[in-house]
């Protein structure tokens, strides 16, 4: 059994391009390729999830309605090279496309979504299979040590690709694309209670949706692991997350959370990204109290059991879902102490 261990988007116009990254305030004004000015709606960054008490942290964003089937017909497509992990995309027999993501994020990235989406976060559609199979699996340029010589792909988390009627591209922490409010405010918090420490641009998208503009958070495999020291990070490893602070500094009105996302080896090898990280560290710092309080509160309206299931979905071992839920179960209350 094998170990289970930067997006391009296509503008036609670099007036598009402008637009978007001078977006500051809401509702923006855009350029389509045709020269038409058109005007966007606020984009929404939360939506009140109801009844928490009622969310299957199983299944997620998707319910069990759009999960895939283990034992269901595949189908290979094509491989993506995007981005550090190996992924492909393959289509079910129903005709659905799903993006298959392989390496050492499936899992993390598959319990983040079901946190997120259970505070009331846009999130994909994913899902974490042990085992499939998929047919016309050709020889990939990455992964293949996740992949039997009879088409099994091992531990991997498989996006269901929704159909969406238009995609802007990316969003900044830094701007106010997403608005200045509490969710906004509280999924900064966020991050740093998953212990998100890849916050490019270029994980976020900004999607329509049943003509409602949506801030996502794309990409959220580099959790659950150490934010970083000076020397590495991780993602995935309960035996760093356990052991990683959490809250930095409390002051009168606002609280630092923990971030490092610069590795000093990148100060030697790469000065541009070491800046570029070290600018990600401020996105978790200078946080209302009253905003990590309001998202504590909800996050302890989430039982034992559905926290359980997030990280069982996820297909962790018992001893590891046991140490997961514990840590979060611990920071959770941390935020309702401030």
């Amino acid at each position: 059994m094998p170990d289970r261990g930067n997006i391009k988007r296509p503008w036609t116009s670099y007036v598009l391009v402008l637009a978007l990254t001078t977006t500051i305030a809401l509702p923006a004004q855009i350029a389509t390729a045709a020269g038409v000015e058109t005007q966007l709606p606020p984009a929404v960054v939360w939506r009140d999830p109801g009844n928490v008490a009622s969310l299957d942290l199983v299944y997620g964003a998707g319910g069990k309605e759009h999960a895939p089937n283990p034992q269901g017909k595949f189908t290979f497509v094509k491989e993506d090279m995007d981005g550090t992990s190996p992924k492909f995309d393959i289509k079910d027999e129903q005709g659905v496309e799903w993006k298959v993501k392989l390496g050492a994020e499936p899992k993390s990235e598959t319990a983040a979504t079901r946190l997120l989406w259970a505070a009331g976060y846009f999130v994909d559609e994913d899902y974490y299979l042990d085992s499939f199979k998929v047919e016309g699996l050709t020889k990939l340029h990455r992964g293949e040590n996740f992949i039997s010589p009879d088409g099994t792909v091992h531990g991997a988390r498989l996006k269901r690709k929704a159909m969406k009627t238009g995609d802007l591209g990316n969003w900044s922490w830094f701007e106010n694309t997403c608005g200045p409010t509490r969710p906004s405010s509280a999924l900064r918090v966020m991050m740093a209670l998953i212990n998100n420490w890849d916050l490019k641009d270029i994980n976020n998208a900004l999607v329509q949706i049943n003509g409602e503009w949506r801030c996502v958070v794309s990409d959220l495999g580099a959790t659950f692991g150490n934010t970083g020291n000076v020397i590495s990070r991780s993602k995935s490893d309960v035996k760093d997350y356990v052991q990683s602070e959490f809250i930095e500094k409390v002051n009168p009105d606002t609280v630092d959370f923990v971030m490092h996302s610069r590795p000093i080896i990148f100060a030697v090898v790469d000065i541009n990204n070491y800046r570029a990280r070290s600018r990600m560290e401020k996105i978790t710092k200078d946080i209302p109290r009253a905003d990590a309080r309001w998202l504590g509160r909800r996050l302890a309206l989430l039982s034992d059991a559905q926290l359980r299931d997030a990280f069982r979905a996820a297909g962790y071992t018992p001893e590891e879902i046991d140490e997961y839920a514990t840590a979060v179960h611990r920071r959770i209350a941390q935020l309702n102490s401030l």
